[in-house]
């Protein structure tokens, strides 16, 4: 039992570690600890049979062959089993995997790495005479890692004596982790470290606090019915202690609500206020604001959908008395029976002036990611919490299912389905194929490279969800940027702006079109897929255009395109984060990944002491074209075509509906087609194991993306959009009636890009969509304009930050997950001046197009007259 106990505890941890190229590392080094193992069991029978040379199979899963990837870009090679030829007979036969090791699970390794990367293991603290142990070699060449067990005979190995051999000893070796030993220089105490763990911890427990201390809010409605002729009286009376503490009333109704934008279509209202009444219930007056709403009653109420609206009274400043009578009061103009659910509750004060709360939690999680004082993904969960929190001191805590809602998981669904699709359709060789065909196209020269990649970016993206286009983009550049020994995050920043640039320019290209061209009031102005795509178009050629020049100009040094540091020193650098990577992805609850680790953190140890030699040295080594093509054709090839026709069979039928989507007669959003492709993708590829592909998804992108979704919702209940959409509206209506079309046109641009770099851009355009709508109705302007405003402002808004479109969060988190990491900064150097550069030519496009061009229309009669 206890042989089939080892057994299945090693096919756990190949299983386990059977995904990325830092996961096929940590399988190697294993399956070399499990040669070591048989190597001394058979030598421990006497056995002198030399091992022979492999490079990983990983012979303890049931595939035939195994591919060693690089991240989830999909290069490496196939390899053969080399061990099919083993009979029953010859010491390394299959039982001798299931035989207790005399020494390896119970002993420290000592590890040895010579000049040429050689391992050398052995047990550490132990006689020089007995049982020999041969030599691991590991070593790499591009993106592959050999094992070679062939250093039996070569001198170098470690021999045990036989009386440690005849019983077993049980040391209690401790394995540090890859993070202890990054850090173990930095053990003395910091008080820059503590401030901020104690800063962190404080808010932390702030929010927890708050959290547990109030129960879930539960809208729990009653139904209620009003009348001309007999208003529905709710009565407000509350002790000065308790008014002093929640002087906020919170009125929500539910019923059938005409949107804001549609209140025309009927002249049925609901009117709610708060009044003073004497002891007859009579009315003496009103003392509050009156919330009008238009609803639908009678046989037409089915064709608009319920909705739920809400308001709040300060009752503080109504100044109430404990001598008068006061009541909640819904009146209506209809004479028929307006029947709808009413949820009354008393809120806090600070609930008013919620927007600031809003900021503040934002502009943390902007201080958080832009000083990386932790990772983004963990501020923006500790955001989450505190938003939160803040919500539950206003009384206002969601419940889970509430919170689950704020999720946009079509959003979710889709990035996890084409992570899944690509981390499937890597392992066909696609990705390092397509690189060798652009670098042979472009003759290796940077700048065709590069512009080919942006150009075609911005036109998949115009057609294909941007996000999508990314996550198809970015191994290949990645790739390319290898071949060709150039910084990939600078190349990655570009085709990203591009993607966002591009995506602008049909309503399917960028979620804020969607939600624009969607909005009904919108379809009633005449902007339908062609009329969108156009004007759009017009506009996006001249960015294209411009981005393009400022891109030149941004990189008019090769040297911004190449590493800081000689490609050497760059690509060590790397390599060690993917080994630490690896080192922090095993536990130390077996004794096999311990031994894993102790390779991983050896061979770490090594990287590092190279790199500094590396540093001392300096130099790069140049490669002409023609070497570098030579070798890209030979490590760059389809390896698996039946595996390859089934991914791109299904890749083109997704893309087709995701082309097809907004026809009403398919019933599919974007989030079912990905997860349906992905499903039928995985059962064509017909894989044994699934844990090896979805180790390559991003699941801290989707965590992130996450608790993003919960910041943004928990802001806009706290009123931070609305009161920016106020803002714009009052700026707009202050004007004089003149320059007001002009005036809201650069507000209404300016506005929404600025806020979308900084904030969700989709429930931002959500709600800018209906102050644009209703602004235009207010004050008569024509609303296709305003319409233009917002998409230019809220697409090209998005390219300003790092996590101002959901493009960019994606194409960083798939960059770091091949060692390329780029920062906040980095991306912001770049990105924002690009962003205020773009908004300029598109202010520009549009002054000239709906405001000069009218001047000039509006005078051509005065000029024939004259």
């Amino acid at each position: 039992m206890g042989d089939v106990k080892s057994e299945n505890s090693k096919d756990s941890i190949f299983t386990k570690l059977s995904g990325s190229f830092a996961e096929m590392r940590n399988r190697l080094s294993s399956s070399a600890m499990n040669l070591l193992q048989k190597r001394s069991e058979g030598d421990d029978q006497g056995q002198d049979d030399e091992l022979p040379s492999y490079t990983d199979r990983s012979h303890l899963l049931d595939s035939r062959e195994t591919f060693l990837h690089y991240g989830s870009m999909g290069t490496g090679e196939t390899f053969n089993d080399e061990f099919d030829g083993i009979d029953d007979d010859h010491p390394l036969e299959r039982n001798s995997l299931h035989g207790s090791s005399p020494f390896l699970p119970m002993t420290p390794l000592s590890i040895h790495i010579d000049d040429e990367d050689n391992i050398t293991s052995s047990p550490a603290g132990l006689p020089g005479n007995g049982l020999e142990i041969p030599t691991i070699n590991i070593s790499q060449d591009f993106n592959f890692l050999t094992v070679d067990t062939r250093g039996h005979g070569s001198g170098s190995s470690g021999f045990l004596s036989e009386p440690w051999n005849q019983g077993p000893i049980s040391p209690t070796p401790t394995f540090a982790s890859s993070f202890e030993f990054q850090h173990q220089p930095s053990k003395k105490f910091s008080w820059k470290r503590t401030i901020k763990i104690s800063t962190l911890a404080i808010i932390y427990l702030l929010a927890a606090a708050l959290i547990t201390a109030n129960n879930e809010k539960k809208i729990e409605f009653f139904q209620v019915t009003t009348q001309e002729i007999k208003p529905f009286q709710y009565p407000v009376h509350l002790p000065l202690p308790e008014l002093q503490t929640y002087p906020i009333l919170s009125v929500t109704v539910k019923g059938s609500f005409v949107p804001d934008n549609l209140e025309n279509v009927t002249e049925t209202q609901l009117i709610i206020s708060v009044e003073k009444q004497d002891e007859n219930n009579n009315i003496i007056r009103t003392v509050s604001k009156k919330w009008r709403l238009g609803i639908v009653v009678g046989e037409n109420s089915d064709t608009v959908s319920e909705s739920v609206r809400t308001t709040t009274f300060n009752l503080a400043d109504i100044n109430l008395d404990d001598d008068s009578k006061y009541a909640l009061v819904f009146r209506t103009n209809s004479q028929k029976v307006v029947p709808f659910a009413l949820n009354i509750r008393l809120l806090a004060e600070g609930i008013e002036n919620g927007a600031i709360y809003g900021g503040a939690i934002l502009i943390g999680l902007y201080i958080l990611i832009i000083f990386e004082v932790i990772n983004r993904t963990l501020s923006a969960m500790l955001a989450a919490a505190t938003a939160i929190g803040v919500l539950s001191l206003f009384n206002e805590r969601p419940t889970t299912e509430e919170m689950v809602s704020w999720l946009d998981m079509d959003t979710l669904i889709l990035l996890f389905s084409m992570m899944v699709m690509m981390a499937v359709f890597c392992e066909t060789g696609f990705f390092d194929y397509s690189a060798y065909i652009m670098y042979k196209v472009t003759n290796g020269q940077v700048w065709p490279l590069i512009t080919g990649l942006c150009i075609f970016t911005a036109l998949v993206s115009a057609f294909l969800d941007n996000v999508t286009t990314v996550l198809l983009m970015t191994p290949v550049t990645i790739r390319i940027c290898e071949a060709m020994t150039l910084n990939p995050v600078p190349v990655l920043i570009s085709i990203v702006i591009f993607s966002n640039i591009g995506g602008a320019m049909t309503p399917v290209g960028d979620p804020p079109n969607v939600i624009i061209a969607n909005n009904p009031k919108v379809l009633e102005a005449g902007v339908d897929f062609s009329v969108f795509a156009l004007h759009m178009l017009l506009g996006i050629i001249p960015v294209i255009i411009v981005a393009y020049i400022q891109l030149r100009i941004i990189f008019r040094s090769m040297k911004s395109l190449q590493f800081s540091e000689p490609y050497e020193v760059a690509e060590l650098r790397r390599e060690i984060e993917v080994w630490l990577r690896a080192a922090d992805s095993l536990s130390s609850y077996s004794k096999d990944e311990g031994h894993v680790r102790t390779l991983l953190l050896a061979k770490i140890r090594h990287l590092k002491g190279k790199l500094k030699t590396r540093i001392r040295m300096g130099g790069q080594s140049e490669e002409n074209y023609k070497q570098t093509l030579l070798e890209l054709e030979l490590s760059c090839k389809i390896r698996d075509w039946p595996l390859l026709i089934k991914s791109g069979i299904v890749l083109t039928a997704c893309i087709i509906m995701f082309f097809l989507h907004s026809f009403p007669q398919l019933n599919l959003s974007l989030g079912w087609t990905a997860l349906l492709g992905a499903i039928l993708l995985l059962v064509l590829a017909d894989r044994r194991e699934l844990e090896g592909i979805f180790t390559r998804v991003e699941w801290s992108t989707l965590i992130f993306f996450s608790a993003l979704f919960i910041v943004m919702e928990a802001v806009s209940r706290l009123g931070l959009l609305k009161w920016i959409g106020q803002q714009t509206e009052e700026i707009v209506l202050n004007v004089n009636p003149e320059s007001r079309l002009t005036v809201a046109i650069v507000i209404i641009l300016w506005v929404s890009g600025i806020a979308s770099a900084f904030i969700d851009n989709i429930p931002f355009t959500t709600m800018m969509i209906q102050i644009v709508t209703s602004l235009a109705e207010r004050i008569n302007l024509p609303l296709q304009p305003l319409v233009w405003a917002l998409a230019f402002g809220t697409c090209l808004g998005g390219n300003g930050t790092l996590i101002g479109a959901s493009a960019n969060v994606v194409c960083a988190g798939v960059a770091d997950q091949h060692g390329y990491r780029f920062t906040f900064i980095q991306y912001f150097k770049i990105g924002f001046p690009m962003m205020i550069v773009s908004l300029i030519v598109s202010n520009v496009y549009l002054l000239i197009c709906h405001t000069a061009l009218k001047l000039v229309l509006a005078e051509c009669p005065a000029v024939e007259k004259s």
